[in-house]
């Protein structure tokens, strides 16, 4: 598979990929009162005989059937007529391209099956069996990226759904194009099949076929380690976290798969192509997202915590050094240098909650499980106490103002509420049980260096220790101790308004 994913695709719509000839403008709607519907393309002609015009029409919708009829019957043509026209026996196969009326044409079906309706009728004209004969004859990128695009539409709702995923070999064809190295094709077929494993129906269904095919987990590395394209990324990472999340033993194959792989080996006479590590895929596309998609690193670092919630994903993390060095680095910067800074509002941490509780619970891992490495060593992270403490600090703060907020005979502003007090619990958690492991190894070096960095203060340290009381009472008192040969004003300080706290 060679690496031809560097593309600019701007924006692109996910749901429908007009072309700009056919895309209505928001001021054009706007200035046209006379078309209250035309948020979308335009419809297909219709009969200009009312009787006519209902029995040609879909459903409710204006959509004329013979419309469909025509426009795929002359892509059928379009596509057995471009076949043909290949030289027989040819290893390589000649490029087309669409003409600009067809593109149209399809491009308008496949906005329109955004419509529950037409998305029916797709099915009942058998339409996923006559976008898997032009998918497999196709020549053309666009065209196939319109055709899954628009199985794409159709599975967005359960009957259609049902009736794509029933379809074996389209299944086969749709995971053979995971291989494909056109970036938009692939973003078309990744959203398919999101969408199909989030119809509980298929789901089983398509997670059996995915664990039949082990080039599905080398295909999906390959574009996290190697695509600038965000767009894809963030969609490939959403699909790698659902599959992570509703089957746990497809997530250990496919860590288990990439634990030989230290790509140091040195051999070059070596033929057996390289598998991949998921934790450096998975890393790497987090690298390419960090500045322009914070969604998208958040799906990442909620992957990556998915693999230490088993045995064999804290492994796959630490047993190479180099690579869990830069994992750890990765996180520390996150955590240190762009998250929850000290000139960000407290409120930030709500925005933040759920990539913080990811981060932090990576790091925590990597900490308690290699506390002999030299990029855990507690005098190289100083800084983060000073972070911690500032999560903690701004999580009591929003604490305050929320309760100050709540109207108790509300009951959906309760439960909102709730909801976010969930997430915020969370990540106190993990930042309690992070800090009190840092704290109770803390030498008197490292705390008068912390001290000189401003990553201890009285401030942040009695908030932090009056949220770490009484359940992490061990690692306080072992803290206190220490400071006091650091600094016993501080300490006694401390001390006495703990003790006034408790």
């Amino acid at each position: 598979m060679s690496c031809c994913l560097r593309v600019t695709s701007g924006n692109r719509l996910l749901i429908a990929r007009r072309t700009s000839k056919i895309l209505i403008q928001k001021d054009e709607v706007e200035s046209s009162p006379n078309r209250p519907d035309m948020d979308r393309n335009p419809s297909p002609p219709t009969s200009d005989d009312e009787e006519g015009e209902k029995e040609d029409s879909i459903g409710s919708t204006v959509y004329s059937k013979h419309w469909f009829f025509s426009t795929l019957t002359r892509l059928i043509q379009f596509v057995t007529e471009k076949d043909k026209s290949q030289p027989a026996g040819g290893d390589d196969e000649i490029s087309v391209e669409l003409d600009e009326d067809m593109e149209n044409d399809i491009c308008k079906v496949w906005d329109m099956s955004m419509n529950e309706e037409v998305a029916l009728f797709l099915k009942e004209f058998n339409a996923p069996e006559i976008f898997l004969g032009i998918i497999t004859k196709s020549k053309c990128n666009r065209l196939t990226e319109i055709c899954v695009g628009i199985l794409g539409n159709m599975a967005c709702f359960q009957d259609t759904c049902v009736a794509i995923s029933k379809n074996e070999d389209l299944g086969a064809v749709l995971l053979l194009l995971m291989c494909d190295t056109d970036p938009p094709t692939l973003l078309e077929t990744t959203r398919l099949l999101l969408t199909c494993l989030s119809q509980v129906d298929v789901m089983s269904t398509w997670l059996e076929r995915i664990k039949k095919r082990p080039t599905v987990r080398d295909n999906l590395c390959f574009i996290m380690s190697s695509s600038t394209n965000g767009d894809l990324l963030v969609k490939v990472g959403e699909l790698v976290d659902k599959l992570f999340d509703v089957d746990e033993e497809l997530m250990i194959d496919w860590i288990n798969a990439g634990c030989q792989e230290t790509g140091t080996s040195g051999n070059d006479n070596e033929e057996t192509p390289t598998v991949l590590g998921l934790v450096p895929s998975l890393l790497e596309a987090a690298k390419q997202l960090k500045n322009d998609s914070p969604e998208g690193l958040e799906v990442y670092m909620h992957t990556l915590q998915l693999v230490t919630t088993v045995d064999e994903g804290i492994q796959s993390i630490v047993q190479f050094q180099e690579d869990a060095k830069q994992t750890w680095e990765f996180l520390f910067d996150l955590t240190c240098r762009d998250l929850c800074q000290p000139g960000d509002p407290p409120l930030i941490i709500q925005e933040q909650k759920i990539i913080l509780s990811s981060v932090l619970t990576v790091m925590f891992v990597m900490f308690a499980s290699q506390t002999d490495q030299e990029y855990t060593e507690i005098r190289k992270n100083l800084a983060l106490i000073g972070s911690l403490t500032r999560i903690l600090e701004n999580q009591e703060t929003c604490q305050r103002k929320n309760q100050g907020k709540r109207i108790p005979d509300q009951a959906e502003t309760e439960e909102n509420v709730t909801e976010e007090d969930f997430h915020l619990k969370i990540l106190k958690d993990v930042c309690c049980e992070f800090l009190s492991n840092i704290l109770s190894q803390l030498t008197k070096e490292n705390i008068v260096e912390a001290l000189k960095a401003g990553h201890i203060t009285e401030e942040t340290s009695l908030c932090a220790l009056r949220t770490l009381l009484p359940l992490y009472a061990t690692s306080v008192n072992s803290f206190i101790v220490v400071l006091g040969e650091a600094d016993p004003t501080l300490a006694e300080t401390l001390k006495k308004d703990t003790n006034e706290d408790s």
